[in-house]
Formats: C-alpha cells, structure tokens, sequence
C-alpha cells in the first residue's frame, strides 16, 4: 500500500508513525527503530487531518483528550472491516472482551478470527484494539507490545493488579 502522507511523532510510549491519503488517515502504529524509509516519497504538503491528528493524539497522551475526531480509512477485508467498526464503539474508559466483540459482529463463535483482525488494525489508538483483553479480564496480545497495551490502558483510567487483570467498566458491545 501507498501513502501519500504521512509523519511521526514522539509520544511516551514511542514514535508513533502516521500515514494515509489526502482524505483519511489509513496507518496509525508505534514503529520501534528509523521511521525514514517508511515516510520516503510522502509530499510535503498536508492534508488537512495531519495537524489536527498530531494535536489530537498529543491532548490524548496528556490525558486532555478521550476521543478523536478524524477521518480514517483502514484498508481490510469486510470481516476486519466489521471488527474495527465494532472496536470504535469501546469508548475511552471501557474495556470489552474477544468474545463480546465476536458477539457484537453476530458471529460469538468467531472468536479467534475477531482475534485476528484485531491484530490486523491498521489504525492503532484511533481504532482502539488497545481496549480489548480476554474474557477472565486477563491482559492479551497487543502488535505493538503488551507493555505498550498496558499503558495506553493506564493512560485512560483503568488499574491492573499484581495478576495482570484489569478492573474497569466492561460494557456489551451492542
């Protein structure tokens, strides 16, 4: 896939890489290492979502901001489509579950393949895999590292005990 835009930027968690077409943001991760070759051949020229996401996402890591209001894109099949629509409506705050999110898709048995588009987020933080854990509250499987899940989960309010399980408002998704 070909960006037209992109940048990055620091955030306490790392370089956060941002990138997508004049309209939408379509890749949101954290990029551990040089971050120069993935911005080759992006214009100079910003389309109007790019400052507006860096202030977003900065108000964000000072605990300023709990949603965002930018224009994404993420590029997937409809299946991971339907997943990462399902993973927008998990609010700042909340936490759900694999299974609550296959459940929410109409499909409670795909458990495993909600797993897996969610590992497949194109657009980290603004789709926010970041909010789902396993049914036992148990920390799971995060791309960009379970350190990193853990504090962007910090960051939004939750608390996790000595047995790497957080206590939060879980909500079916509906």
């Amino acid at each position: 896939m070909t960006f037209s835009y992109g940048f990055s930027m620091d955030t306490p968690l790392g370089c956060l890489l941002v990138q997508g077409t004049e309209e939408a943001i379509q890749f949101m991760k954290f990029i551990d290492g040089d971050v120069g070759q993935l911005l080759q051949g992006t214009d100079l020229q910003q389309p109007r979502w790019m400052q507006s996401c860096e202030q977003q996402l900065n108000e964000y890591f000072a605990g300023l901001r709990s949603e965002f209001s930018l224009p994404i894109d993420p590029q997937g099949t409809e299946f991971q489509k339907q997943v990462w629509g399902q993973l927008v409506k998990v609010r700042n705050g909340e936490l759900s579950s694999y299974q609550q999110l296959a459940t929410a898709c109409d499909n409670p048995k795909a458990v495993r393949a909600v797993a897996s588009a969610n590992a497949n987020n194109p657009i980290w933080i603004l789709i926010p895999c970041h909010r789902i854990i396993g049914s036992d509250s148990a920390l799971r499987g995060y791309a960009g590292g379970l350190e990193r899940k853990a504090e962007l989960l910090k960051l939004e309010g939750h608390e996790l005990s000595q047995q790497s399980e957080f206590t939060a408002k879980t909500r079916v998704l509906s």
